[in-house]
């Protein structure tokens, strides 16, 4: 599975696996593919900076890269303590009467939320940054769009290639106008934040787009033809991410969280705001559904959901309430059975594109026999 973009990053598959795992991380480094660590829920310095050197430390001398979300717009002297004040007390009370009706226990006098949005705030992530280009970082990707023009430019002096998700193609002609590097066409299987077109419709037009920056496919993406199907489509690699929650390696602290998402079907997700304010897809749950159900107060803007759902959504985790409980992930959870490996994962990744190479291959060789 190798492609211009993939010679040029040094690795033997072209596939870009983001997670919010390092273990994960660097099994995908390992296995010849592109781990990409998701520093979202780092709002610490030192907890990142630790996970940094255990990845750098286990990847095997492989290449890795980094995941933040920043807008490309600064919004000066905006605090945490600001964005919170701007939280209406009905979307309070409607959290609080959601977890009672759940028999969700309080958190321990004292006791922090293990779970917090703050990566969302610009701020954060700046200093993920300040703590992410004292490593080898080959990669830096930006979920929300273009990151701003100087962190770009701050990038590329440290020879980092920068990366930014687009859902559209007019998204992906902005980031290309920005100076961005690689441009991952996220479709609409995808978990987490996505649009509203499929990934078959959405790669081959940014391809066209974006020409000749490189693109990789997202969104729905699961086994060896997937993969072969994203590269014939223009693609120069595929970005997987769901794929992995349910990996050996991935650290979910949750065996009833592992045991819905191995029983899951690709149609048990659901684009809800319910996390972040943003449409984002994750398994549908009575969470999901309080939040969408047009009785309630409705969803608040980013950054303001995820700040007032934080909480929340630690205490359903901690204590495995099932009927609240979930994450971010996308379609291709329906292929996601048992629990395996990362290498096992390459390794039927690899074996099934080969398969498909070879289809097309005789395919072309009889439609061209009279």
């Amino acid at each position: 599975m190798q492609t211009e973009l993939s010679r040029t990053l040094g690795i033997e598959h072209a596939v870009f696996g983001f997670t919010p795992f390092p273990a994960v991380a660097a099994a995908i480094s390992r296995a010849g593919g592109f781990g990409v660590l998701g520093a979202v829920r780092y709002t610490a310095p030192d907890d990142l900076k630790r996970d940094l050197d255990w990845l750098d430390a286990h990847a095997g001398g492989r290449p890795y890269g980094l995941d933040v979300v920043m807008p490309a717009k600064q919004v000066e002297g905006v605090s945490e303590a600001d964005v919170e004040a701007m939280i209406p007390e009905e979307h309070r009370r409607f959290v609080r009467d959601t977890l009672a009706a759940h028999g969700v226990p309080e958190l321990a006098e004292g006791e922090a939320p293990g779970w917090r949005i703050t990566g969302w705030m610009e701020q954060v992530a700046r200093t993920q940054l300040d703590v992410a280009f004292d490593y080898p970082i080959r990669l830096l990707a930006n979920a929300l769009g273009s990151p701003p023009a100087d962190v770009v430019t701050r990038a590329h002096d440290r020879d980092v290639l920068v990366a930014a998700l687009a859902g559209s193609a007019r998204h992906a002609r902005k980031h290309q106008e920005a100076g961005i590097d690689i441009v991952v066409a996220q479709g609409y299987e995808a978990g987490g934040h996505t649009g509203e077109i499929a990934t078959m419709v959405l790669t081959p037009e940014v391809v066209a787009a974006v020409d000749p920056l490189p693109v990789l496919a997202a969104g729905g993406i699961g086994s060896g033809p997937q993969v072969a199907a994203a590269l014939t489509l223009g693609a120069q690699g595929v970005w997987l991410g769901s794929l992995w929650l349910t990996t050996t390696e991935a650290d979910l602290h949750s065996p009833a969280l592992t045991r819905k998402l191995l029983a899951a079907g690709s149609g048990d997700t659901v684009r809800s705001r319910a996390l972040t304010g943003k449409p984002a897809r994750q398994l549908r749950t009575a969470w999901t559904d309080a939040w969408d159900d047009p009785a309630g107060p409705g969803t608040l803007p980013m950054p303001l959901q995820g700040l007032l759902v934080a909480e929340a959504v630690s205490r359903i985790q901690k204590y495995e309430v099932e009927p609240l409980l979930g994450t971010p992930v996308g379609q291709i959870v329906g292929r996601m059975t048992a629990e395996r490996s990362v290498q096992a994962v390459f390794d039927d990744l690899t074996r099934g594109f080969e398969q498909a190479v070879d289809r097309i291959h005789r395919i072309a060789g009889r439609s061209g026999r009279p």
